[in-house]
């Protein structure tokens, strides 16, 4: 990768990609890219574009004013949102991906987008989900998400455009405030536990789901990109994961720091029925195999910096 264009840079994932881009590639040669703009890093810290992504013309207009060779597709409505405004999820996710795969195809572009455990579906294996399983979500978001991994094999398979991409379970950052997901939860309980010492769970407790810690799903990104594609076998939709918890459990881990902390339920009836769809743990043994694939964050240390790093942002 030497010249990276991302869409949906002022997102969960893009704020936080752009900078780490910008620091190993260099920031000139990381373009960033959103429907609106900010006063913030990711926009002065770079080159940065006004782009809709539902809007072709605009797309391969700004790929080609750089001259491009990579492509990392972020923009997205997350699951929660999704199911509010199905078609507008509809089409922003799909629409965007597509005109996104045509530029990658028409200017031969290295392409990466994210896949989501809320890939898999209720009949989907709920432990240790397998790399290759049934996929039958039950939410816009999920289905999005599918028929994105198979449009990715499509352009490699049809038209030889190099796609990569991962299913990413929950990811907890202390940047980036939640954005409208299912695992939301698992960021705002950090939040809440240092302001008020107190939260109230929208999901049930005995409700496990995969995470990662932020740092490790930048690092994921990065090492597949620039991993051996004769070694890739799946290429488009690589389970990855760290841990997998309910909220008691980080509630605990968050006491370890906060010994009074109080955690408490109110159910979201259709994000807990989302949860619900989801596996409770994924094996993430064929993206170890084929590209590397390693964390370095489990419950107990992402806790602890978590806590420590949004201690310093919430008191300044």
């Amino acid at each position: 990768m030497k010249r990276i264009l991302v869409t949906g840079a002022l997102g969960q994932i893009g704020s936080e990609l752009i900078v780490k881009l910008r620091k190993e590639y260099g920031a000139e040669a990381v373009i960033a890219s959103d429907i609106r703009s900010v006063d913030n890093e990711v926009v002065h810290g770079g080159p940065f574009e006004i782009l809709d992504v539902t809007n072709a013309n605009q797309m391969a207009a700004v790929a080609q004013k750089y001259n491009v060779d990579t492509m990392m597709h972020m923009a997205a409505l997350l699951s929660a949102r999704a199911e509010s405004n199905p078609q507008l999820a509809w089409n922003l996710n799909m629409g965007g991906l597509v005109n996104a795969l045509e530029v990658a195809r028409e200017q031969k572009l290295q392409f990466f987008t994210p896949s989501s455990i809320g890939s898999f579906g209720p009949d989907t294996p709920k432990e240790a989900t397998p790399q290759d399983t049934l996929q039958r979500p039950t939410t816009m978001y999920g289905i999005n998400k599918v028929a994105g991994e198979l449009l990715c094999d499509y352009y490699h398979s049809r038209f030889g455009v190099d796609t990569r991409g991962v299913r990413f379970p929950g990811l907890i950052s202390y940047v980036t405030p939640p954005g409208g997901g299912t695992t939301d939860y698992a960021v705002e309980i950090y939040y809440e536990a240092l302001r008020t010492g107190r939260y109230t769970s929208f999901i049930d407790k005995g409700t496990y789901m995969d995470m990662m810690y932020m740092p490790d799903a930048l690092q994921a990104i990065v090492d597949l990109m620039e991993a051996d594609p004769s070694r890739l076998k799946h290429r488009n939709a690589f389970n990855v994961t760290a841990m997998s918890f309910d909220p008691e459990q980080i509630a605990a881990e968050i006491r370890k720091h906060i010994p009074a902390f109080e955690l408490n339920y109110q159910v979201d009836p259709v994000r807990q029925a989302i949860a619900e769809s989801w596996p409770n743990s994924i094996d993430a043994t064929a993206a170890m195999r084929e590209w590397g694939f390693k964390t370095t964050h489990d419950l107990s240390s992402m806790t602890e910096d978590m806590l420590q790093k949004l201690r310093t942002t919430i008191m300044s």
